[in-house]
């Protein structure tokens, strides 16, 4: 009569277990084996369960980094949209954009508009300046003559900017100013994100290139061309004057019915077809 013990794994081990306790078996050892293998696999098989989900977590979260980092722009303009205010510009005295800044944001304090007068800003950029045989990287205002600021319009916040020193007036209608739209403030506020130090390289590529006399220039001035990147890209322009040795281009472009001129790289234009 076969036993009920052979026909359980379980059984067997316990009496393997039992004669280990009370001597030495070789039967007993191999089925001691036999189990902490299984014990082994299993616990084998959730670490590298473990691994593979913590790998993937983390190829995630690459992966998100990765797609945030390639489209700062895109991040911008959606801040943007969810920025309390709208978009509205002014004008100012050439060369005071910054004193305008100053002053308006210590008025918006004094005159009790804190509340409404949210975020004034002046676009810079950093161009490459030759002057005297020497190059240079310089900061200057990326729109000479305008202030951007983000308000509640009111008769009261209307009075704190217009009264501003250095302010001659809002763009557009003086005393009912229409905001910017989304795109508009998006295209005239983009110079102000920080981009990754490849992306500005590659920027700066055509004006390296420019210095050594590695390009040819194909440019006119008085000639019109298309601008392809930057603030003003999609925008039209006349070439006002050619900087070769800093691979440079001026180019007036029309802004609120007034032209302003713009410096821009050769790479950042192209002729009209």
């Amino acid at each position: 009569m076969t036993s009920d013990n052979s026909m359980n794994p379980e059984a067997d081990l316990d009496a393997a277990l039992d004669a280990l306790a009370h001597g030495t078996d070789p039967v007993a050892d191999a089925a001691v084996e036999d189990a902490l293998d299984i014990d082994n696999a299993e616990e084998a098989e959730a670490a590298a369960n473990a691994i593979v989900d913590e790998e993937a977590e983390d190829e995630a979260e690459m992966d998100a980094e990765a797609a945030s980092a390639e489209d700062p722009y895109k991040a911008f303009k959606k801040d943007l949209r969810r920025r309390p205010g709208k978009w509205f510009v002014i004008h100012t005295y050439a060369g005071y954009e910054r004193k305008v800044k100053s002053n308006l944001w210590n008025r918006r304090e004094t005159m009790g508009a804190v509340d409404d007068i949210y975020e004034i800003q002046v676009p810079m950029e950093d161009v490459m300046e030759v002057k005297n045989g020497q190059r240079k990287m310089v900061t200057r205002v990326r729109i000479p003559g305008y202030v951007l600021v983000r308000m509640n319009l009111t008769e009261s916040t209307w009075s704190v900017v217009r009264h501003t020193p250095g302010v001659t007036g809002f763009v557009g209608n003086a005393h009912n100013p229409v905001p910017l739209r989304i795109n508009e403030a998006f295209e005239m506020l983009k110079s102000t994100v920080e981009l990754e130090p490849a992306a500005t390289a590659k920027g700066n590529a055509a004006a390296t290139a420019a210095a050594a006399g590695n390009v040819e220039i194909d440019f006119e001035i008085g000639e019109t061309i298309t601008i392809k990147s930057g603030s003003f890209e999609g925008l039209p322009g006349t070439i006002s004057e050619i900087n070769p040795a800093a691979g440079k281009l001026t180019v007036l472009v029309s802004l609120f019915e007034r032209e302003t001129p713009v410096e821009l790289s050769f790479d950042q234009v192209a002729k009209m077809i």
